[in-house]
């Protein structure tokens, strides 16, 4: 089953063919994308959310990493209002951060991924804000590391400081620093790190649940699923929303609304900040702006771990989430796009379906030019 909103006449049949051939492989039950262009949003949504549940553009999933930037827009605000700095030391807002030989860690080390303390990672999903920040501060400096030259993508712990220093500095819960800084000012839409069981009984109709998938079978992914984790607030990876939501974003850092962000803020953002280092995690190159995944070239041309496809322009900026989603603009295009799959499928098969969805996308954008429709860009 597809359905397009507001009955949308668009093309999109490279896009389609390849989501419905992820649901024949068993990757995926269903997927849901959201493509912004010349003022417009484009909605598609494909197969169920869950057992029995179709999917439609208003569906709420597990967005993981793909949140990440919002975090970084949010510190972006306090700089801009001179409130923080990105070259801050940790320390300064939290003082039990700097043993363990991390004491030179800066707000922007942890915002490339160069600070190293990994190990924070694996703390339970389960335990409350406060254990896993306590967590983080108790990691050492990882051996063999140099802060801000060292890189290896952190998926937690690091973002459970950021959040922090946000708490220390406003005085304020992390979910309402986001709401009051990002997701209202840009109408984003219902967006959250963190549901607890009210709210989310409240979208049953529109939840989506995402699978562990592949060869192994379908079955339910046990830590996304738990209901203590939906109702945790994790700034690193707890963004439930849908891809208009984050195809919104998207568009609002391609034409930012005045009096939100200044150019120079945004330059710093989306600009590199990291660029050829080695990252231990992704075992690649990757490049990156304060959070944004950049393109980078691989070596042997191979593709990019979590890239945007070989069509997309050399400025393109933005963040996937693990084994399932994926959320970019293009400003070269003037394109933002955000999609996800409800299936984890392992990393060799997900990369190689990242690759044909945004591959697909630009070609079907690409067809539409060529026969006529409005180009995109």
């Amino acid at each position: 089953m597809t359905d397009m909103e507001s009955a949308d006449p668009t093309p999109w049949p490279r896009l389609l063919s390849t989501l419905e051939s992820g649901r024949a492989q068993g990757l995926h039950s269903g997927a849901q994308v959201a493509i912004a262009r010349q003022g417009r949003m484009h909605s598609l949504a494909v197969g169920e959310a869950a057992p029995g549940v179709p999917m439609n553009g208003g569906c709420i999933g597990p967005w993981l990493s793909s949140g990440k930037p919002l975090t970084a827009v949010a510190l972006a605000r306090f700089v801009e209002a001179n409130k923080l700095d990105w070259d801050d030391p940790v320390s300064r807002w939290i003082p039990e951060f700097g043993g363990g030989g991390k004491d030179a860690i800066t707000v922007r080390h942890l915002l490339t991924h160069t600070g190293g303390f990994r190990d924070a990672d694996r703390t339970d999903p389960t335990l409350a804000w406060e254990d896993c920040v306590a967590a983080a501060c108790a990691s050492p400096l990882e051996t063999d590391w140099i802060p801000g030259e060292t890189a290896g993508y952190h998926a937690n712990g690091s973002w459970f400081i950021l959040g922090e220093i946000l708490q220390r500095i406003s005085g304020r819960g992390f979910n309402d620093i986001v709401q009051e800084e990002v997701i209202v000012p840009l109408r984003l839409g219902p967006g959250w790190f963190g549901i607890d069981p009210i709210q989310r009984a409240h979208l049953a109709s529109d939840w989506v649940v995402t699978d562990r998938t592949g060869r192994s079978g379908r079955t339910p992914d046990p830590v996304l699923n738990h209901p203590v984790v939906i109702s945790r607030c994790r700034p690193g990876s707890g963004l439930r929303t849908s891809a208009a939501f984050l195809c919104r974003f998207y568009t609002a850092l391609l034409s930012p609304p005045a009096g939100w962000l200044l150019e120079a803020t945004l330059r710093v953002l989306l600009q590199p900040q990291r660029v050829g280092k080695f990252d231990r995690t992704f075992m690649a190159p990757i490049d990156l702006g304060m959070a944004f995944i950049l393109p980078t070239p691989q070596p042997n041309g191979l593709p990019m771990p979590y890239g945007y496809g070989p069509h997309a322009g050399a400025r393109c900026f933005g963040h996937s989430g693990n084994q399932s989603s994926c959320a970019f603009a293009d400003p070269d295009r003037n394109l933002a796009v955000a999609w996800i799959c409800n299936g984890m499928p392992g990393e060799p098969l997900h990369q190689r379906r990242q690759q044909a969805i945004n591959t697909a996308l630009y070609e079907d954008l690409t067809s539409q030019s060529d026969t006529g429709a409005p180009p995109y860009g």
